[in-house]
């Protein structure tokens, strides 16, 4: 499996931003999709995913409300939208895909299996 994430870029605070997220290989039902980010000098962290069965959206408290997890099944595209952005969402945001998840590890990074090579995010105060 390989991810390709796409869509980052520079915007001020306040602007909005899509990544797009394309998976080139099998989405297992079983799995999910999700995106994470890392800011310099600090963990990667947990954004936003999606059961790949049943849609089921996961967000983190601070992006809660303002970021929103979608897909294209058939074209395996997954997208993030990000609104309202603040200059504390600048990081490297990743896709990755799990084959096997569940509401129990799907905001841990460690159990995903495929990642991709990361999309930088830069937000301007």
């Amino acid at each position: 499996v390989t991810v390709v994430e796409t869509g980052g870029g520079l915007v001020q605070a306040g602007d909005s931003l899509t990544l797009s997220c394309e998976v080139f290989g099998r989405i297992f039902n079983s799995g999910a999709v999700g995106w994470f980010r890392q800011a310099p000098g600090k963990e990667r962290e947990f954004v936003a995913a999606m059961m790949w069965s049943d849609r089921t959206t996961y967000y983190s408290d601070s992006v809660q409300g303002r970021f929103s997890i979608s897909r294209d099944k058939p074209k395996n595209m997954v997208y993030l939208q990000m609104n309202s952005l603040k200059p504390e969402d600048t990081a490297v945001y990743y896709c990755a895909v799990d084959d096997w998840s569940g509401n129990d590890r799907i905001k841990t990074s460690r159990w995903y299996d495929d990642w991709g090579q990361g999309t930088q995010v830069t937000v301007s105060s």
